[in-house]
């Protein structure tokens, strides 16, 4: 979160509600889809052999069409990915 939360906090421009998702997304106040949505972005990025199709069609329920669900996992693993790569490395915020 610390380098992409300052993004979120733009994008958001509510720090309250980023302070609950940082802090726990299950007790922040989001819509119902939303929060299936980070349910399932929380499991595939911390236990991505546990996913099930199960998961995918809670989301699917949840209106999720195959488009947004794609988009959901691929975004998920490029942040991720990106966040491993500036971890790994070391890198620093840069100030705005």
């Amino acid at each position: 979160m610390t380098h992409h939360g300052e993004s979120l906090r733009r994008l958001l421009d509510d720090d309250e509600l980023l302070a609950q998702l940082k802090d726990d997304f299950t007790g922040a106040d989001l819509r119902p889809e939303d929060r299936m949505m980070l349910r399932y972005v929380s499991k595939l990025t911390k236990s991505p052999s546990a996913v099930r199709e199960e998961d995918v069609e809670v989301l699917r329920e949840a209106g999720f069409d195959d488009r947004a669900i794609l988009d959901i996992a691929q975004i998920t693993a490029y942040f991720a990915f990106v966040t491993r790569m500036a971890e790994g490395l070391g890198v620093r915020l840069e100030a705005w």
